[in-house]
């Protein structure tokens, strides 16, 4: 056997292998005496088929196989020799050979040598924020407003107020695809609905109706709609004024206080607030933490490896879409939608796994077990979620996944500049609070 290696490229290689064609005519000859062996044939007794005979009805395909055979031996010794990973299947195919030898080549990418980068110049902003009673006080506000009731008023509808109507929506005279509704409730200022059509229930009775212009945004989601200007008829049938919950042993015991003491629950609400905290102040960190790696780590990657990520961000968004019951094929998800994302996705992924491997930073079992206890404290039986983590291996690689992510966060932080940065509750919070 002989071979040439090539490179095509920073990560592309091309092995030209030659096999000689009497080291395979040796390996037909022995596939083929012990397929006689055991071969049934009518005619014969089980191993009395003459070799000829077997060599004429399956000499092709062990050809084939011893071939097949030949080539792979040849490109494991070359990568073995070469000390190649590659990344990704390999493109075999038959070139012009001899009478003497058959000849094949072999494209394929490996994965990149990777440094990480010097970190020492890059600045990650730490956000901090102390939970207080004030935090704690608002939470319990935002709690209150979920758990809205409605009491029906004999009033004109205000800001704030559950409304239901019966609409008819025409345009150009003709009632449009989805322009219907009966008995169809909202809250006027929720923004369920656009802005027009709710600000026109506002200050209407039950019993009393309304006609009005309303242009759809250009951005609308049914294009036929999209920037036309329809009419609209509501009849308001009820008006509902808002109602919180008072705070009192309910209210507790609708957050899961057993006993329904508000101070219990202040406790509780403050610990869940302290956890999501720091779960959006670690993924705020995290993200920089991952944008310095790729920024200071520059690499090439493996097309191979990009297109099989590209493969499987398509197929799980494709099972999302089935999940949400919409149908795939009316809007086919093509892989190249996800190939930026995918490249990002599998360069982080090489990097940080170089991270791991030259800095030991792998899980450790007592950081995984920990990660495990603090994610279960925000569920009513913490033991039962821990024994669910350990006795499900595929969740169990997850938490470790996290904890190997969380070990090169630290890492990071520890070479780069890390400043701690005060952050206001309703800016970490966002809509949540």
């Amino acid at each position: 056997m002989e071979t040439n290696q090539e490179n095509r490229s920073a990560l592309e290689r091309q092995i030209e292998m030659t096999v000689p064609v009497a080291e395979i005519d040796r390996e037909v000859e022995s596939r083929l005496k012990r397929l006689s062996k055991t071969v049934k044939m009518a005619g014969f007794r089980p191993g009395k088929v003459p070799l000829k005979i077997v060599a004429q009805t399956y000499g092709p395909q062990v050809r084939s196989e011893a071939v097949t055979a030949a080539v792979q031996k040849a490109f494991g010794d070359k990568l073995r020799e070469g000390n190649y990973r590659i990344a990704g299947d390999p493109h075999i195919e038959a070139r012009e050979g001899s009478d003497d030898a058959l000849a094949f080549s072999a494209t394929f990418e490996v994965y990149p040598e990777i440094t990480v980068g010097d970190l020492s110049a890059r600045e990650i902003e730490k956000p901090e924020l102390e939970v207080g009673e004030a935090e704690v006080d608002r939470t319990i506000d935002v709690l209150r407003k979920q758990r809205t009731g409605y009491d029906t008023v004999d009033r004109a509808a205000a800001d704030g107020d559950r409304v239901t109507v019966d609409f008819t929506g025409r345009k150009d005279g003709e009632v449009f695809d989805g322009g219907q509704a009966q008995d169809f409730p909202f809250v006027i200022g929720a923004g369920a609905m656009l802005k027009d059509f709710e600000t026109a229930a506002l200050g209407l009775g039950a019993g009393e109706s309304k006609t009005f212009d309303m242009a759809f945004p250009e951005d609308y989601h049914a294009k036929e709609l999209a920037g036309q200007t329809v009419q609209f008829e509501i009849v308001v049938k009820k008006v509902e004024a808002a109602v919180l919950p008072p705070l009192d042993e309910a209210f507790a015991q609708s957050l899961g206080v057993a006993d329904g003491n508000l101070e219990t629950m202040r406790n509780e609400v403050r610990a869940n607030l302290e956890r999501e905290v720091r779960r959006r102040i670690q993924a705020r960190v995290k993200e920089q933490v991952m944008d310095a790696l790729i920024d200071v780590t520059p690499i090439d990657v493996p097309n191979a490896l990009v297109d099989i990520e590209s493969r499987q961000m398509a197929a799980n968004a494709r099972r999302d879409m089935e999940a949400r019951g919409m149908s795939a094929d009316k809007l086919p998800v093509q892989e190249s939608w996800f190939a930026e994302q995918a490249a990002r996705r599998v360069k982080l992924g090489l990097i940080m796994a170089e991270a791991v491997k030259a800095n030991e930073l792998h899980a450790k079992p007592e950081q995984v077990r920990a990660l495990v206890e603090d994610f279960a404290q925000s569920y009513e039986d913490p033991q039962e979620v821990i024994n669910w983590y350990y006795g499900n291996p595929q969740q169990l690689q997850q938490a470790e996944a996290l904890v190997i992510e969380d070990n090169v966060v630290e890492w990071v932080l520890a070479r780069a500049k890390a400043v701690t940065k005060p952050v206001a509750f309703d800016e970490l919070m966002g809509n949540a609070a």
